[in-house]
C-alpha cells in the first residue's frame, strides 16, 4: 500500500527511512539509505517509504533497494517471518520449506536470509546447491514432501528487479486465500529485533534433487521416438543452461548449439534490454548463431528465460532464406497440444484435462473438442492452472507450459523444450515442419490469430483510467464487429473467481472475412503494464487460401488494436 509522497514531510520522510536504517542487516542498503538521509533527497526517499511492496498472489516483485518500497533483505527476512507463521498456524511448524533462488544480484543472500528465519522459527528448512530453474524447485516441493517453497528470482523483469514466489506443499503457487493470510502474518512482524535468525541450523542440498528432477523429465518423452533434431539454444544470461543441455542428453537428442555470448549467467543481462524472449531484439544473438552454422544446419531455435520455467521457440520462415520467425506462444501451446493428444495418456487417477487461461488463444478448445477429451479455462497464470482437475496439459500464452504436472505443477520451460523438440523430429522424419502443422491446425479448426495491445506505463494511474475508462463506456464495435457479449471480470461468475479485467466476446463478419474474434484488457500482474489480449478466428477453405486468409486476420487485429487504443485512451 502506498501513501501519496505529496502528503509526507520531510521530517515523517527521515524518520521512517532512519528507523528502517537502524534495523537494516546489509550494509549495501544501509550505505545507500544514509547517503539519501544526508543527501535530504526527498523523491528519492518518497519512492523508497511512501508505503510498502505488496505480497500477493504472485508473492513479491520489485526493484532492488534501501526501504519498504524495494527489495532487500528486510524485506525479505519480513516475508520469510510472515510465510513462517502461516505455516505454523496451519499446523505445519515442524515440516520442511525448500529455498531455491536464481543468479540474480542479491538472490542467494535472500535464500540464505529465508533459510535462516525458517529455521528461527523452529521449521526445517532446505536450499538449493547452486541457482537452478525455477521448475526444479517447484519439483523438489513434492519431491521432497515439503510443506512450502520459496524461489528468490523476478523471472525475466529488468536487471534492477528480484522477487519472492512463494508455494504452498502440493507444489502449485499460492492463490487466496492463502496470499491474503501471509500478508497479514507480514504485516503483524514489528521489527526485525523479533524474528529469530540463526546462523546455522538449514540443510543445503546437494546435486540428488537435480538429478531426480532430471530422471523425471524423461517422462514427457514418448521411448523411441525420433530425436534428430538440431536445435541452437540461448538461456539469456539465466540459469538454464546446464539443466537444459543435461536434458537434452539425457533424452538423447544432439548436444544443442549454445549461444556463446548469452551462455553465462549474468545479473545484468549485458546483451539484452529486457531478458525475455518476447522482447524485440532478444532473439537477435540466437538467430545469428543459427544462420552461422550454415543454410539448413538448423532446425528449430530455443530460448529460456532467466529461470528457465518460460520457452521460447523460433522455426525458419519458409519465405524468406536465412529468416527465423519467432512462434507465438498460443502457437507453441496448440503445437504440444495437438502432440499431447496423438500420444493421449490419461492423467493418473481421472480424465485428462487440457487447460489454458481467458486470454490465451481458444484453438486448444477446438482440439480437445475434437479427442473427447476436457477442457477448462482459468485465470491468468499457473497458480490457477496446476489447480485444474485431473490436468494433463496447460499452457499460457506467455511461453508458459505444463508437460508433466504430476512432476512439475507449474510452468516448465525445460520439459517444454523437451517436448517441441521431440514433436520437431517427428514431423522431421516425415519430411515436415512444424509451420507445416501450424498450418494442417488451421485448416482443420480454422485460423486462429492471436496479437496483444501491451502499454508499460510509468505512472500506474493511467492503467486505472483506462480501465475506468473502457468500464464507463464499454465499445460497442472493434474494427467493423460488433461486441455481442461484455464481462466485466471483477465481478467473478461461477467458473471464475473475481479478477481486474474485461472480457469483450466481437460476433463474425463475412466482410471482414472473421467467424469470430475475443479481447480481454487486464493489468499486468508482474510489470507496470496494461496488457490487451486479442484473437480473431478466420474459417480456412483450403491451403491455397491460407495465406489470403493469415491476411484477413493480421488486417482484423491491426483495426482492433487501434480501436480498442482509442476506446481506451492508451
Amino acid at each position: 500500500m502506498a501513501t501519496d509522497p505529496a502528503e509526507l514531510t520531510h521530517p515523517e520522510l527521515t524518520s521512517r527511512a532512519k528507523a528502517w536504517l537502524a534495523e537494516d542487516p546489509d550494509p549495501e542498503t544501509r550505505d545507500e539509505l544514509s547517503g539519501l538521509i544526508d543527501a535530504g533527497d526527498l523523491p528519492a526517499l518518497a519512492a523508497r517509504f511512501a508505503g510498502t511492496l505488496q505480497f500477493g498472489t504472485a508473492g513479491l516483485r520489485g526493484e532492488l533497494g534501501a526501504g519498504p518500497m524495494r527489495m532487500n533483505r528486510a524485506v525479505v527476512i519480513r516475508a520469510a517471518a510472515g510465510l513462517a507463521a502461516y505455516l505454523k498456524a496451519k499446523g505445519d511448524g515442524a515440516g520442511l520449506v525448500v529455498i531455491g533462488y536464481d543468479a540474480r544480484h542479491k538472490s542467494a543472500d535472500f535464500a540464505r536470509d529465508t533459510a535462516a528465519v525458517m529455521v528461527g522459527a523452529g521449521l526445517r528448512a532446505a536450499v538449493l546447491p547452486h541457482p537452478l530453474p525455477t521448475p526444479v524447485l517447484a519439483f523438489a516441493i513434492r519431491h521432497l514432501g515439503a510443506v512450502a517453497g520459496v524461489e528468490v528470482t523476478a523471472s525475466h523483469n529488468p536487471p534492477r528487479d528480484n522477487g519472492y514466489k512463494v508455494y504452498l506443499g502440493d507444489g502449485s503457487q499460492i492463490v487466496p486465500p492463502a496470499d491474503g493470510e501471509i500478508a497479514a502474518e507480514i504485516a503483524a512482524v514489528r521489527s526485525l529485533d523479533d524474528v529469530p535468525r540463526p546462523d546455522a541450523g538449514w540443510e543445503t542440498l546437494d546435486d540428488g534433487v537435480l538429478t531426480a528432477y532430471l530422471a523425471r523429465t524423461d517422462a514427457v518423452l514418448t521411448p523411441g521416438s525420433p530425436r534428430d533434431t538440431r536445435v541452437v539454444y540461448t538461456p539469456l544470461h539465466g540459469v538454464g543452461r546446464d539443466t537444459l543441455v543435461a536434458a537434452f542428453a539425457r533424452a538423447g537428442f544432439p548436444a544443442p548449439v549454445v549461444v556463446a555470448e548469452q551462455a553465462e549467467p549474468d545479473p545484468d543481462f549485458p546483451t539484452v534490454a529486457f531478458p525475455n524472449p518476447e522482447e524485440p531484439g532478444a532473439m537477435d544473438l540466437a538467430f545469428a548463431t543459427a544462420r552461422a552454422q550454415g543454410p539448413g544446419s538448423v532446425d528449430i531455435v530455443i530460448a529460456n528465460d532467466p529461470d528457465a520455467d518460460r520457452c521460447a521457440v523460433a522455426v525458419p520462415d519458409p519465405g524468406t532464406p536465412d529468416a527465423w520467425r519467432m512462434l507465438r506462444g498460443d502457437e507453441v501451446g496448440a503445437l504440444l497440444a495437438a502432440h499431447l493428444v496423438s500420444k493421449h495418456r490419461p492423467a493418473r487417477g481421472g480424465p485428462a484435462t487440457f487447460a489454458t487461461t481467458i486470454v490465451s488463444s481458444s484453438l486448444m478448445s477446438r482440439i480437445a473438442a475434437a479427442a473427447a477429451l476436457p477442457y477448462e479455462e482459468t485465470l491468468t497464470g499457473f497458480k490457477w492452472l496446476a489447480r485444474v482437475d485431473g490436468l494433463r496439459y496447460a499452457f499460457e500464452e506467455a511461453l508458459g507450459y505444463c508437460v508433466d504436472p504430476e512432476g512439475v505443477r507449474d510452468k516448465d520451460g525445460i520439459t517444454a523444450a523437451l517436448l517441441i523438440t521431440e514433436l520437431a523430429a517427428e514431423l522431421k522424419q516425415s519430411g515436415r515442419t512444424l509451420t507445416d502443422l501450424l498450418d494442417d491446425l488451421a485448416l482443420e479448426y480454422g485460423l486462429h490469430a492471436t496479437d496483444q495491445l501491451s502499454v508499460r506505463v510509468e505512472d500506474l494511474s493511467v492503467i486505472a483510467d483506462a480501465m475506468c475508462a473502457l468500464r464507463a463506456q464499454p465499445p460497442t464495435t472493434l474494427a467493423g464487429l460488433d461486441v455481442s457479449g461484455a464481462e466485466d471480470l471483477n465481478l467473478g461468475s461461477e467458473k471464475l473467481p473475481p479478477t481486474d479485467g474485461l472480457r469483450y466476446h466481437l460476433s463474425g463478419s463475412p466482410a471482414v472475412g472473421v467467424e469470430a474474434a475475443r479481447v480481454v484488457v487486464r493489468p499486468s500482474g508482474t510489470e507496470p503494464k496494461l496488457k490487451c489480449y486479442l484473437e480473431v478466428v478466420v474459417p480456412v477453405a483450403s491451403a491455397q487460401a491460407l495465406p489470403e486468409a493469415r491476411t484477413k486476420a493480421e488486417a482484423a487485429l491491426a483495426a482492433i488494436k487501434k480501436d480498442l487504443s482509442a476506446a481506451a485512451g492508451i
